[in-house]
C-alpha cells in the first residue's frame, strides 16, 4: 500500500528562534485571528509550559487578553485545541492500513510505520507539550497514549504472542503489553534526548536507526514473552 510521504525531520525538527518583539495589532479575518492564536499557543505552551498565563500569550500574539477569550473563553477550551492540532489531527488512519496488514512480514510494517510516524514527534513543540502536560497534569499524554495503545500497541503484543507460538484470543496481559511498549519507548527517547536534553541524535536520516531497532526488539520481544510472561491456555 502507498503511504504518505511525511516530510523530511530536518525541515521540521528545528526549534522555533527566541520569541520576537511583541507585534502590533492587525486586521485579521476571524478565521485568520484564530489560526494565529493556535500557532501562538502551541509554540508558547512548548517554550514556557502550561503554568504560563494567557495574558502573556495575549501580549505576544498583539492582542488584547478579551480579544483572546472571544475565541477561547478559557484555557482550558485552548489546550484542548491545541491537542487535537498537535496529536489527534496529525495521526493518519492509513497508518493503521498499514500496521493490519498481515500479508506483510510484521517488521516490514513496523519499519513503515515508524518511517512514516517519527516525523509527526520528532518535533520541538510534540515532545515539549507533551511533557509539560505531563508535570501539570494536563491529560493529553494519557489520551494520546490511549491511542498508541488501541492501535499500535494492544494489536503488537498479540502478534508478539504469535511469534512465540502461543495462541489464545485473550486480551494482551500487562506483562506482554510492556513487552510490546518496548519498541515505540525507544524510539519516542531519541525525541526526549533531542529536545529535552538537547544532546545529538541522527535526526537527518533516522531510517536506519528505525530499521536497526526494529530488527534487535524482534529479536528479543517474543523470546522474552516466553520467559516472563505465563502461557495462556
Amino acid at each position: 500500500m502507498v503511504v504518505k510521504a511525511a516530510p523530511p525531520i530536518s525541515k521540521i525538527s528545528t526549534p522555533p528562534a527566541p520569541a520576537a518583539p511583541v507585534r502590533k495589532r492587525r486586521r485579521l479575518t476571524p478565521e485568520a485571528r484564530e489560526r494565529e492564536i493556535v500557532e501562538g499557543a502551541i509554540q508558547f505552551f512548548a517554550e514556557v509550559g502550561f503554568g504560563g498565563g494567557l495574558r502573556d500569550l495575549a501580549k505576544r500574539l498583539g492582542i488584547t487578553h478579551q480579544n483572546l477569550f472571544r475565541y477561547f473563553p478559557t484555557k482550558e477550551t485552548l489546550i484542548e485545541r491545541v491537542y487535537l492540532e498537535v496529536y489527534f489531527n496529525r495521526w493518519q488512519p492509513e497508518w493503521e492500513t498499514l500496521l493490519r496488514d498481515t500479508s506483510r512480514p510484521l517488521a516490514a510494517r513496523l519499519i513503515d510505520f515508524y518511517n512514516a510516524y517519527l516525523p509527526v514527534f520528532f518535533r520541538y513543540d510534540w515532545v515539549r507539550i507533551f511533557l509539560f502536560a505531563g508535570l501539570k497534569g494536563v491529560d493529553i499524554p494519557r489520551r494520546y497514549m490511549g491511542i498508541i495503545q488501541t492501535k499500535l500497541v494492544e494489536p503488537l503484543a498479540l502478534e508478539l504472542r504469535g511469534m512465540a507460538g502461543r495462541r489464545s484470543d485473550a486480551p494482551p496481559s500487562a506483562q506482554e503489553l510492556e513487552i510490546a511498549w518496548g519498541l515505540h519507548g525507544e524510539l519516542f527517547y531519541l525525541a526526549i534526548r533531542r529536545w529535552v536534553y538537547g544532546l545529538a541524535v541522527p535526526d537527518d536520516d533516522l531510517s536506519p536507526l528505525i530499521k536497526t531497532s526494529v530488527t534487535r526488539f524482534l529479536d528479543g520481544a517474543p523470546a522474552a514473552l516466553l520467559k516472563l510472561c505465563p502461557a495462556h491456555s
